[in-house]
């Protein structure tokens, strides 16, 4: 048994109610819209019209919201811990040397005139007031750790310490006590003070076996 099709060809109205794939949707005689990824067809349909520069602009800006709203960023105060100082202190293990002594002792008297260079520079011309006060300890104790590991002394873990205040004719008595071995660990101290304030910086070297 055979069957046999037949196509009918279709009439000129259809052709023209029916476009093919290819078709132009902005109509006859209009150029094609570029096809431009994450942007919506709408958006490329209202590009040619009057606003569609703006539209454009708004459908671009909406995609590149979407793309960076998967990324993450953080913001921290320098007064505050960062989360990646717990990582940046991971712990090292090293080969033991077997070495009980430093082979070079800690200079205090080149780290003395580090402490005095430092206060002086930082506060000779201050007045006191306890804000500047309290952000300049921390600045200080930063630079004068940072003068002081420019020496390059292996095997010395350094602490410094540093005091500022107002200088009124009180009377004050600072101190401290450091479980350490007097033949290797030691500590370097200044006292600044000009009309003002007065300033005492100590930077305690404990030698690491």
């Amino acid at each position: 048994m055979e069957t046999e099709i037949l196509h009918r060809p279709a009439s000129q109205k259809e052709k023209q109610e029916t476009p093919s794939l290819g078709a132009n949707p902005r109509g006859p005689g209009l150029p094609l819209l570029p096809y431009r990824p994450g942007i919506p067809v709408s958006a490329r349909r209202m590009a040619g019209s009057p606003q569609g520069p703006v539209l454009r602009a708004a459908a671009e800006l909406a995609s590149v919201t979407r793309e960076s709203s998967l990324s993450v960023s953080t913001v921290s105060c320098v007064d505050e811990p960062s989360p990646r100082d717990a990582i940046s202190r991971l712990t090292v293990r090293v080969e033991n040397t077997y070495q009980l002594g430093p082979t070079k002792h800690f200079p205090v008297v080149t780290v003395s005139h580090i402490l005095k260079d430092v206060l002086t520079s930082y506060l000779q011309e201050e007045k006191y007031e306890p804000e500047f006060c309290r952000q300049m300890t921390k600045t200080v104790s930063e630079v004068i750790k940072a003068r002081v590991k420019e020496l390059m002394i292996s095997r010395y873990k350094l602490i410094v310490v540093t005091h500022i205040g107002q200088l009124k004719d009180q009377s004050l008595f600072i101190g401290s006590r450091c479980l350490w071995d007097p033949t290797s660990d030691t500590v370097s101290s200044y006292t600044f003070r000009n009309s003002s304030l007065f300033a005492l910086a100590n930077v305690y070297a404990i030698y690491s076996e």
